[in-house]
């Protein structure tokens, strides 16, 4: 009998993706999260796993072809049944990645396909755990980070939504719910003229990938009203203490690097001011804060702007984030994000500092409600008790949503972004 495999939910808005390759042919016969498809979303190009094992009885889609969410994109059927006219004879089989040996644990596997995210699949594969073995708490039995990190013996999980659903009371802190009125939005574009009366032109097609993204700013541009606040800082002793642990963290395969402070200043300064770690909801003209940390850190390829995001910031050592922010750089320069890598942000962090350029004004990453802008570090002549020393100065800004919050809210929030970076000892103790 065959079973279907549809194009997943993309989430955030995203509705299509473009077919990039199809890696693998009718007739064969493969096994669970073996590669089965690479598809370009909005902001990367993606490889999506096989979610179950069987024969490729039909594949639906081609090359450069757009899908839909919900799309039918390959039909399987069992490995032992006979193969179809056309995948007799090519058969081939396809093993998934391989992943540590595991010791097996009290609960018996479970049989069939296991629902779970290709991101969830991957931190399997690294942990060394046996999907089939775990208990899913997500919707339908899917099985979450957090299920395969307890799994793993890590974390307990966090079951603040069945905690919600039944009836317990929210965090303090929380204003009570209230109906509110929705907010003005429309905005409709003009023509553009001909510009062809002019002189000659060229037109090119943009690629879905720049596409979405000019869709996205203009989204953002349009909904949010933007202000930058400006502020600098001193991180001479921030570059002297990097310098100084460079060759101890490579000896533990991590490239130590500016960008893992600034996650780490950034989600601290976000506890102390949640309002800048929200979504504004104008339909019922609420505020979504969100009680967890996941940061984007906005990265330009030469095939647009993508933007990976980095979970649990707040929660992860220093040394741990540089890792998994070097393994993630990584993913999405060679083209091999997944799509959980690329969706659920709450904050974005643009450092332009290694392209030059005193500042910038970012726009927001919509739906989030701020950004941090970071340009490139420079020696200055600063006075110090007195005394004309030079200082390394990084200068910041953050671009904020004035609807949520005000100027001085936002220079509250980049004051406490700077003391953290200009006290490194203090941000990172495990060093």
């Amino acid at each position: 009998m065959a079973r279907e495999f549809r194009l997943p939910d993309l989430g955030e808005g995203l509705t299509e993706a473009e077919i990039v390759k199809v890696l693998v042919r009718e007739g064969d016969v493969i096994q669970e999260d073996a590669p089965l498809l690479e598809v370009e979303t909005d902001k990367a190009q993606v490889e999506i796993p096989s979610p179950m094992s069987g024969r490729v009885e039909r594949i639906h889609v081609q090359a450069h072809e757009m899908v839909k969410a919900g799309q039918v994109l390959v039909s399987f059927a069992d490995a032992s049944e006979r193969p179809s006219a056309s995948g007799a004879g090519n058969e081939r089989t396809i093993a998934a990645p391989t992943s540590a040996a595991t010791e097996p644990g009290p609960e018996a596997p479970r049989s069939g396909p296991v629902p779970a995210t290709p991101s969830t699949r991957r931190l399997a594969r690294e942990l060394g755990v046996e999907l089939h073995a775990v208990s899913g708490s997500g919707r339908g039995g899917r099985v979450t980070d957090d299920d395969v990190r307890a799994a793993a013996g890590g974390a307990p999980r966090v079951a603040v939504a069945a905690d919600r659903a039944a009836g317990a009371p929210s965090p303090a802190g929380e204003a009570a719910r209230a109906p509110g009125r929705p907010l003005a939005q429309a905005v409709v574009a003009p023509p553009l003229p001909r510009f062809e009366q002019w002189g000659p032109v060229e037109r090119r097609p943009l690629s879905h990938l720049r596409r979405t993204i000019a869709e996205r700013m203009t989204l953002s541009a349009t909904l949010i009203p933007h202000v930058t606040h400006f502020d600098r800082a001193d991180i001479t002793d921030l570059d002297a203490l990097i310098r100084r642990n460079l060759d101890a963290a490579r000896e533990q395969g991590v490239t130590l690097t500016l960008t893992s402070f600034l996650l780490k200043a950034a989600a601290q300064a976000l506890q102390r001011h949640p309002d800048f770690n929200a979504s504004l909801d104008p339909e019922a003209g609420e505020l979504i804060v969100k009680r967890h940390y996941h940061l984007g850190i906005a990265v330009a390829t030469e095939r647009g702007l993508i933007v990976p995001v980095l979970r649990d910031v707040d929660r992860k050592p220093l040394l741990a984030l540089a890792r998994e922010l070097g393994a993630l750089a990584q993913r999405v320069r060679e083209g091999k994000a997944a799509l959980d890598d690329l969706r659920g942000g709450t904050f974005t962090i643009t450092n332009v500092g290694v392209l030059g350029g005193t500042g910038a004004t970012p726009i927001i990453n919509y739906p989030e409600v701020a950004i941090l802008g970071v340009a490139r570090g420079r020696e200055e002549a600063v006075v110090r008790a007195g005394q004309i020393v030079p200082r390394l100065l990084l200068p910041l800004s953050i671009t904020f949503d004035h609807r949520v919050a005000d100027g001085a809210d936002a220079a509250r929030f980049l004051t406490d972004v700077v003391q953290r970076l200009e006290a490194p000892d203090r941000l990172l103790l495990e060093l």
